[in-house]
């Protein structure tokens, strides 16, 4: 279940982020009864940029396969950039 405080609670800063970095998720911040900000640690944060990226390289390799981009075996495809790359 999401956290959800009031903007008062900001005043104690060490316990938000106590609570941001125990729950390694974000906490929702309300301000007049209606949410205002999200916060959230550092490390929720990167892992967040992280899968954010490799969904979007996803949506980019789908997008390109429907364009009529060509499969080639995951196996094959590492063994010529090996070639290419390392000679071997």
């Amino acid at each position: 279940m999401p956290q959800i405080r009031p903007i008062t609670d900001l005043r104690n800063t060490t316990e938000i982020s106590e609570l941001c970095h125990a729950r390694q998720e974000p906490v929702f911040i309300t301000k007049n009864g209606y949410g205002d900000l999200v916060i959230m640690s550092m490390e929720a944060y990167e892992e967040l940029l992280d899968t954010l990226a490799a969904d979007r390289a996803i949506l980019e390799a789908e997008a390109q396969l429907a364009a009529g981009g060509q499969l080639i075996d995951a196996q094959e495809g590492l063994a010529a950039l090996r070639r290419k790359h390392f000679g071997r």
